[in-house]
């Protein structure tokens, strides 16, 4: 929090406002979005950490750590640790990050219980036809070292989709994985998809960031209770110039922030759960602390029209995207 005490007046005015607006504010949640806050201790400071509650009543962190690209076993130990240290209570990872076994370890390192974390993975395409599907789920709990998992996400709409997601169902009955979603599914994709299951996802994640916000998209997911998961939202390098448009530089240096935590606080103002990834500690802690501020209409506004509608990377229904995907 704000160390003067003329900051923390204007936070906590600023967090009024969006109150009596109805809109996401630091330690609530949307109001017409049950939610759950939960307040813990780091290094001696009060953190209110959001959480979203999911369509089947399973409440999740609107804050994760992603661990994309963190292959190195010792270096994705340090990492998942140090972001539970700082407070992050959800860490996200797939069978395809080739990563699992070192997530694991980093859970079992940080010395924060099992039971206040958030473990999510995601099942990979090559693997989704329904006898490799429940072998390839197994071999996660194995390498995660858990007994359950609080979510596994279809990672991309390829493949075996309906036998994939059927076995996902069972496992969710059977108790051994808390909440079910997918990942990089588009409108026609996401509505296929809940016409003909018993079970509607939880959550799609999607990348989303200032500059492919995925507003049409975000409307759907709210109209059918789908929860609204951002991964990339620092765009993986490709958008490094949206950090240095007048409106985030300008809503940085109004609160006394950087230009990356105004664009999570951008997402999570919106309901949008995000999971950012960093493999520098000071970025790790950075990313985290973004629960003090609130960020004006006319910031909001300024930011809303950065969106260039168009994805970098995660446009499944994109062909040469699709095509590229084929080889992997």
């Amino acid at each position: 929090m704000p160390s003067d005490r003329k900051n923390h007046k204007k936070t906590y005015r600023e967090q009024a406002e969006f109150r009596e607006r109805g809109l996401l504010v630091a330690g609530e949640v949307l109001v017409d979005k049950p939610g759950l806050v939960k307040h813990f201790r780091i290094a001696n400071k009060e953190v209110n950490m959001e959480r979203i509650t999911l369509n089947n009543g399973v409440n999740m962190p609107i804050l994760g750590f992603g661990t994309y690209q963190i292959k190195e076993p010792a270096e994705c130990i340090r990492c998942v640790s140090a972001a539970l240290r700082a407070g992050y209570r959800l860490i996200d990872t797939a069978q395809a990050y080739g990563n699992e076994e070192a997530v694991g370890a980093g859970i079992r390192a940080s010395g924060v219980p099992r039971e206040e974390i958030f473990v999510t993975t995601k099942l990979w395409f090559r693997a989704y036809e329904s006898g490799v599907a429940r072998a390839a789920m197994q071999e996660s709990f194995n390498k995660l070292g858990v007994d359950h998992l609080d979510m596994v996400l279809l990672h991309w709409p390829f493949g075996n989709t309906y036998a994939a997601w059927r076995e996902l169902e069972k496992l969710h009955k059977e108790g051994r994985i808390r909440a079910i979603g997918v990942s990089n599914y588009a409108p026609s994709q996401l509505i296929d998809l809940m016409e003909f299951n018993e079970i509607k996802p939880a959550v799609n994640q999607i990348e989303t960031h200032l500059l492919a916000q995925q507003q049409e998209l975000h409307a759907l997911m709210a109209e059918r209770g789908v929860a609204h998961q951002a991964y990339a939202p620092f765009a993986q390098g490709r958008g490094e110039r949206m950090f240095e448009a007048p409106a985030v530089t300008t809503a940085a240096r109004a609160h006394g922030k950087t230009a990356h935590q105004v664009a999570l606080r951008f997402l999570l103002q919106q309901g949008i759960a995000a999971i950012p990834k960093s493999a520098g500690e000071e970025r790790i802690r950075e990313n985290f602390d973004i629960f003090d501020f609130a960020l004006t209409d006319g910031e909001m506004e300024a930011l809303r029209a950065m969106d260039t509608n168009r994805p970098f990377i995660g446009n499944s229904q994109d062909a040469e995207t699709a095509a590229f995907a084929m080889t992997w």
